[in-house]
């Protein structure tokens, strides 16, 4: 039974009030449709935490009749709070069988993790399967879908590592902890937010290093890299990329193309045509190398694919005036690449780059109609999916137009523009 302690918040209150477990308050969350660990619903409760995704707070409203933010808020006892009643027991009745299912996973996940002192190979298992799915849904789901789950997915990680477990898992466990601060980094540089996605991708290395795994290194130092290129940067971007270089000879993974790629895009930036037709050879010579690793087999954003490749390719060749033929060939490439939705390989992300770099390979060879329909499907992309490398691509193709000399026929697709990267992308729409 909950300890007779003076809470913190009101919903620790109310948990008091219930007189229940936190373990069980966790097994109820779940039977209404909602995912919850323990330590997170503590963290909550102590005050110590405030994050909730939509699913959470709308779960928690429901078991509690309060909003979220009067149940986060400071609990004063001279307060007459009263209890909720629990929510009546029985059916589920959402409509939805997958979601009775998911549910019922979610619940058996947590029970078999909390079951055991040590994780055994069922359990490590699991954690894996959670990782995996993160990484293989980040690219092609909105972030505000899987951000509160990657999040979570950190956290359970963390903690496992945080408390005693068997030699033989801590290993794996900080190699999980790697990938899951790696996805953090992204979706730290998604919002915006360079310097969180920093601290998150040094946290990252840090565990690789923990790891040592080789692979898993050099994928961090492509993250430095990329973030770096998007937050203006290019010598940083260089240098993160040359740092990984010996981890991805050692790998042998897709990073060995990754990096030279990433190096290509960032002297592009900074106008050294021939460093970035080098790179880009060193990226294209280290396929008869790459062997798959165990960071690629986690798939989605954890390994790169040819059609990366082709993108990243056009978006360097398109910052260099003398390559505006290759530019156009290599975007044009990369958008039929990225035509296909049900591809393993499709991301939102990297598609709407392709058309970016299509629209500014055009403008340079003055067609101006062609640079409007190729730009024409980012500009409609619904707010959740205007990440941030996505708003910068939306504003090279402006540049490119202003330096076009043809700013005042286009003027239109400039004012389009421009209205596109003022709506900022919702992590938690209301």
């Amino acid at each position: 039974m909950a300890g007779r302690y003076t809470p913190r918040t009101v919903l620790a209150h109310l948990i008091q009030r219930r007189n229940q477990t936190y373990s069980e308050i966790v097994a109820e969350f779940v039977e209404l449709g909602g995912t919850i660990t323990e330590r997170h619903l503590r963290r909550l409760a102590s005050g110590e935490r405030a994050g909730t995704t939509p699913q959470t707070r709308r779960t928690l409203q429901r078991m509690f009749g309060k909003p979220v933010e009067e149940l986060l808020a400071p609990y004063v006892p001279e307060q007459a709070v009263e209890v909720a009643p629990a929510a009546a027991s029985g059916r589920i009745t959402t409509g939805n069988e997958m979601e009775v299912l998911d549910m019922a996973a979610s619940r058996a996940r947590a029970f078999a993790l909390a079951a055991q002192t040590g994780l055994g190979s069922e359990a490590m298992e699991q954690v894996y399967d959670d990782v995996r799915h993160v990484a293989k849904a980040y690219p092609q789901r909105p972030l505000p879908e899987i951000l509160g789950q990657l999040v979570e997915t950190q956290d359970l990680v963390f903690a496992l590592l945080e408390s005693r477990q068997r030699p033989e898992n801590l290993r794996q466990l900080y190699f999980l902890g790697g990938v899951t601060g790696g996805l953090l980094a992204k979706a730290s540089h998604d919002l915006g937010n360079p310097h969180a996605a920093l601290t998150q991708a040094r946290t990252a290395f840090l565990c690789a290093d923990n790891a040592d795994h080789h692979g898993l290194r050099a994928w961090v130092r492509g993250l430095q890299s990329l973030v770096s290129y998007w937050a203006g940067n290019p010598h940083d971007s260089v240098r993160y990329a040359q740092l990984g270089a010996g981890y991805a000879e050692q790998a042998n993974s897709t990073t060995s193309v990754w990096l030279p790629v990433s190096e290509a895009r960032a002297w592009a930036a900074l106008g050294n045509a021939d460093a970035t037709r080098a790179a880009l050879q060193r990226a294209e010579n280290a396929w008869s190398s790459v062997q798959n690793d165990d960071l690629d087999e986690m798939g989605g954003l954890c390994t790169f694919g040819r059609n990366r490749q082709l993108y990243y390719a056009a978006d360097a060749l398109a910052w260099l005036p003398g390559e505006v033929d290759t530019a156009d060939q290599y975007s044009r490439q990369a958008v039929d690449a990225y035509t296909d939705q049900s591809h393993p390989e499709w991301a939102f992300g990297d598609a709407a780059g392709s058309q970016a770099a299509m629209a500014i390979s055009r403008i340079a060879s003055g067609e101006l109609d062609g640079a409007a329909d190729a730009i024409a499907p980012v500009l409609g992309l619904p707010a959740e999916r205007r990440i941030n490398g996505v708003v910068h691509s939306a504003r090279r193709v402006h540049q490119a137009l202003r330096q076009s000399g043809h700013g005042e026929d286009a003027r239109e697709l400039q004012e389009e523009i421009e209205m596109f990267t003022r709506t900022p992308m919702q992590t938690f729409p209301q």
